[in-house]
């Protein structure tokens, strides 16, 4: 197990399918524009859509700041396109079906290693992690949290 990422750090690189099956190169986004990478444990539970639903409901705010958004989690791809259909989610969910990616960003279990972790990367233009949001219990808080640090970067 790889220690975890901290705030500094150089992203890892990856690539992931997405619910379409197309595979998605991290490095083709990296030093391009400012990433969000939001871990969530499964498709179709009620945090895990609270949470999707509100970066859905502030994707536009992302992308106005120039960002792209990914959410990721270990569902194979047709649960991503179900659960993608069915709340409208407009950006891409990435399947980490071996928890590979999981372990590269060392993301935390909780619930006695049982529950995946539910962590939220901003990565700068850098491509150096700028903010972590840790939290199994708070689905929503990590949208403002990440909105915030990504106009930092740009007033910076």
């Amino acid at each position: 197990m790889s220690h975890a990422i901290q705030i500094g750090d150089n992203c890892p690189t990856f690539g992931l399918p997405d619910s379409q099956g197309k595979h998605i190169q991290i490095t083709d986004y990296l030093g391009q524009r400012i990433l969000v990478l939001f871990f969530y444990p499964k498709d179709d539970t009620p945090g895990c859509t609270k949470e999707a639903c509100a970066f859905r409901d502030a994707y536009a705010d992302f992308v106005e700041l120039g960002c792209e958004v990914f959410g990721i989690s270990s569902d194979a791809a047709p649960a991503h396109e179900a659960f993608q259909q069915k709340y409208k989610l407009p950006y891409p969910l990435l399947s980490d079906t071996q928890k590979k990616v999981r372990q590269q960003f060392g993301v935390p279990s909780s619930l006695f290693g049982l529950i995946p972790g539910r962590v939220t990367y901003v990565i700068d233009l850098n491509g150096k992690v700028a903010g972590i949001f840790n939290s199994q219990t708070n689905p929503v808080g990590h949208i403002s949290e990440a909105l915030k640090v990504v106009r930092n970067l740009l007033t910076a």
